[in-house]
């Protein structure tokens, strides 16, 4: 970067590194904000974080999960945010990888909401809505109460998702910047949104599709929605190495449950209350923010039209448009009178929350609020409410939020132990009932040769485990007639089991999804690996090829431009 591009960014991540700063500082002095999906994230850090160390660069298995049975769940939850808590862990202790995410995550919000702003208005300004971005109230709840760190870090890119999708179109246009070149920055942005988060890739996949609608409709050109239409195709072909892995063996796993009670859109529109008070009462809390949210963006379009509705020869004035399409999108969507859309729209459902379309919302609350930060009259206003907006809100949810540093040393501690953690409902193999596993068991035991589960160890047999990792289990085995090995293991078919160097077909327990492998009388040597399924080779081998694809439209023919 050169120096005067350096400087010119330096005020937006100062301001944004010190906004994250005063959002995670409660945690130096109450602990974590331990939400509602706290345990998962940090579990899953744990877990990685532990198979870097036997040399798995890209874990699939969750070795914990299940109290040490295991579950696929690195198949179906995308990447970034279990690996980025991972790698934190090796700079910061583990009880302050939390508030270092949060930090790290608000900074590069901050940052990206700054980049789109200062290609339409003044640099102060951009600077402005960097800090309201950063610090927005949807944030605010993700961080004190929700503990969803891979949302919060699929946000941080969606400005970014807006800047690139305007860009196809030339609103506005950056120096040296094609369509082409537009085109492939928006498929790396739009792949890094889906591999952080599935919701929040569904919300950006939605919200990309309105937005090149919008732009054509104003342009009356067909061409922005061709490019669109690449550029989505361009995104998922990126993330093909995880998506079509989790798409595909959906079928091997319960994935419905992420729909089950408490869980469906129906029940969690604005103000919704079902038979359970604490759902309502985060309902509410949600809900409130939200209508905070729809009502200071609204005041701040209004506001920051008449300011920006001239400048840039009409580019901010269309701008304005688009990004009020997309509040008002994104407001709608909250509201029951939508659920008809949330029924029949693909995979619109499984956002699960309509609340969730705040992170979108929070674009154009931070983008109008810094067109509306030009007035210089009420320039000093705007920072007064807005200030008074994000600490009321930090205020009141850091009040209601649970205080917790023990979650992390007691995940530890479990693992550490040989008790693991608890699984996740959609994520557990088909034939297994996850509440059924027991929550202390030996990493094996020997069972009759018959159909009969028995817990008890035959004198006959003996096994000596040569190794034991996440992907990798070998055994030694000696018996004096034939018996069943059962493996602290679900069964699930990328594992493949090999006795004496011979494939075999393993078999589970009745009463819940365990493995066992038949074994004859004698010695015998068995391998458990976890296998590359044809779904992942060809899922990585379209992820290369997408790569190579947008190098070249960065780097290659992306230099020429259009005529």
């Amino acid at each position: 970067m050169a120096p005067s591009l350096w400087r010119s960014w330096l005020p937006a991540i100062g301001v944004s590194l010190l906004t994250s700063l005063l959002v995670i500082l409660p945690f130096f002095r109450l602990g974590n904000a331990s939400g509602h999906d706290f345990q998962f994230h940090a579990a899953s850090w744990l877990d990685a974080a532990g198979q870097w160390k036997e040399g798995i660069a890209y874990p699939r298995w969750t070795e914990w999960a299940n109290h040490g049975f295991g579950e696929p769940r690195f198949i179906f939850y995308p990447p970034l945010s279990w690996m980025l808590g991972a790698a934190l862990s090796f700079v910061v202790p583990w009880n302050a990888v939390p508030a270092a995410f949060i930090a790290l995550t608000q900074t590069i919000a901050g940052v990206c909401a700054f980049s789109l702003a200062r290609r339409l208005l003044p640099k102060p300004a951009a600077v402005f809505g960097a800090v309201c971005y950063a610090a927005n109230p949807y944030a605010l709840l993700v961080v004190y109460m929700r503990s969803d760190f891979a949302e919060q870090l699929a946000s941080a890119f969606f400005p970014l998702l807006v800047l690139f999708t305007l860009q196809i179109k030339g609103l506005p246009q950056a120096p040296g910047n094609s369509q082409r070149r537009a085109t492939a920055f928006f498929s790396l942005v739009f792949a890094v949104i889906w591999l952080c988060n599935a919701p929040a890739g569904v919300l950006a996949t939605y919200s990309s599709v309105v937005l090149f609608a919008a732009v054509a409709f104003f342009e009356r050109s067909r061409r922005s929605v061709v490019q669109g239409a690449m550029g989505l195709l361009l995104g998922f072909s990126l993330t093909a190495f995880y998506l079509l892995p989790a798409a595909y063996e959906q079928q091997w796993v319960n994935i419905g449950q992420a729909l089950s009670s408490g869980l469906l859109p129906t029940q969690n529109f604005l103000y919704t209350t079902i038979n359970d008070p604490e759902h309502n009462l985060f309902n509410w809390i949600a809900s409130s923010v939200a209508i905070l949210l729809i009502g200071i963006t609204g005041i701040a379009a209004i506001s920051g039209h008449a300011r920006t509705a001239n400048r840039a020869g009409g580019e901010s004035k269309r701008a304005w448009s688009v990004l009020l399409l997309l509040a008002g999108l994104a407001s709608l969507l909250m509201l029951h009178s939508t659920s008809f859309l949330w029924a029949n729209l693909p995979e619109l459902r499984f956002v699960q929350f309509p609340w969730r379309w705040m992170a979108v919302l929070a674009i154009p609350y931070a983008y109008f609020l810094a067109a509306a930060f030009t007035h210089s009259r009420l320039r000093w206003t705007w920072v007064v409410m807005i200030l008074a907006v994000s600490a009321g809100s930090a205020v009141f949810l850091v009040h209601h939020a649970w205080w917790d540093s023990e979650d992390i040393p007691s995940i530890q501690a479990a693992i550490r132990d040989g008790r693991g953690f608890d699984g996740t409902d959609e994520y557990d193999p088909r034939g297994d009932d996850h509440y059924d596993l027991p929550e202390s068991a030996p990493v094996y035991h020997f069972l009759e040769a018959h159909d009969i589960d028995k817990n008890d160890t035959p004198p006959q047999a003996q096994a000596f485990v040569e190794k034991w990792t996440a992907e990798n289990r070998e055994l030694r085995v000696t018996a004096k007639k034939s018996v069943r090995l059962s493996l602290r293991l679900l069964n699930y078919p990328a594992w493949k089991v090999e006795v004496n160097g011979q494939a075999v077909a393993p078999g589970r327990l009745t009463e819940y999804g365990g493995m066992i492998v038949p074994l004859p009388a004698g010695k015998s040597h068995v391998r458990v690996y976890f296998t590359r399924t044809p779904d992942r080779v060809i899922g990585g081998i379209l992820s290369v090829i997408s790569a190579l694809t947008t190098l070249l439209l960065l780097y290659g023919l992306g230099r020429r431009k259009l005529t």
